[in-house]
């Protein structure tokens, strides 16, 4: 029997979600919870993206269990209200970029044991479509999938790319590869960045939303990553680019005002998947699912349709 974890409904404006907690195969306790549909079609396994939680995605889950889907998510380790890795909570950590495969394997267990409705669907978020893309070519009861802005490379100019791959190396030499990364902030983006210009969202209702979650729940707040999660996440994005892509129907859906993950590696992965589709959001930023409702509901629209013709 799982153990109840916290749940902040009050800020989630979502549906009705049993939060629980889980603990991964080495150890880490995780953080997940469940919102059931009536007459249900499936499950959407919601994957959030680095400082993520699952409060976030309140909004997003309603849309989904209203179009007759269980949606079940997770906070990852190191983030949220999951196990925290760093001496400086504030650091996104982790030991190596592969350990979030055993927080999707706990996520996975826990479905199979409540038995949630099938098919099983994913919907993967920039870090998250980075973990979800390995989970699925690994093998996995996926049907199809939907990625938001996938994390499949980083952004950043080419004369930095030596330096982001040197610096962590040298740091993990120096057991201080859980220190903050260069560049970033120890404080929550959505504290320390006014509107105007964030890379998020180019709707201020949701931004403002989002604010509001790391303002009131200091649990949500995550800054910056680590040396070590820089390295190995440009590990993975580079072992990931030359593996193939799994035989799923897949939507990606991308924000043309893109700048956080590489543009690049996500058209040239879309572009050979056989059933796989990339449509761009015109004026979005990198959380499309945090854009207007409009948009919002025009994304997870998509995937429902997509997600409804395994269950007819």
């Amino acid at each position: 029997m799982t153990e109840p974890a916290p749940y902040r409904g009050d800020l989630a404006e979502g549906p009705d979600t049993q939060a629980f907690w889980l603990r991964s195969s080495d150890g880490v306790r995780l953080r997940a919870g469940h919102a059931a549909a009536q007459d249900s079609k499936g499950t959407v396994f919601l994957l959030p993206g680095r400082t993520e939680y699952i409060e976030k995605y309140g909004r997003v889950a309603r849309d989904f269990v209203r179009g007759g889907f269980d949606v079940i998510s997770i906070d990852w380790r190191g983030q949220g209200m999951s196990d925290r890795l760093a001496p400086n909570p504030m650091v996104g950590h982790v030991g190596r970029f592969l350990d979030y495969q055993k927080d999707w394997a706990a996520l996975c267990a826990f479905a199979r044991q409540a038995d949630l409705p099938k098919p099983w669907h994913m919907v993967a978020h920039s870090m998250g479509g980075c973990i979800g893309l390995r989970a699925l070519i690994g093998g996995s009861d996926m049907a199809s999938v939907m990625f938001s802005g996938p994390m499949w490379g980083i952004q950043m100019a080419g004369y930095l790319r030596p330096v982001a791959w040197t610096l962590p190396r040298l740091a993990r030499l120096l057991g201080q590869g859980h220190r903050l990364a260069p560049g970033t902030s120890i404080k929550s983006y959505l504290i320390a960045e006014p509107f105007e210009n964030n890379l998020l969202t180019s709707d201020p209702e949701m931004f403002a939303y989002m604010r509001r979650h790391v303002e009131a729940e200091p649990q949500f707040g995550l800054g910056g990553p680590s040396y070590t999660w820089l390295l190995t996440a440009l590990q993975e994005c580079a072992a990931l680019a030359h593996l193939p892509s799994p035989a799923i129907p897949a939507l990606c859906f991308l924000g043309s005002n893109e700048r956080i993950v590489d543009t690049t590696s996500i058209r040239d992965r879309m572009t050979g998947w056989k059933g796989g589709k990339l449509l761009l959001v015109d004026g979005a930023e990198h959380e499309v699912l945090m854009e207007s409702a409009n948009t919002r509901r025009q994304v997870t629209g998509a995937a429902i349709s997509l997600f409804s013709s395994f269950s007819t």
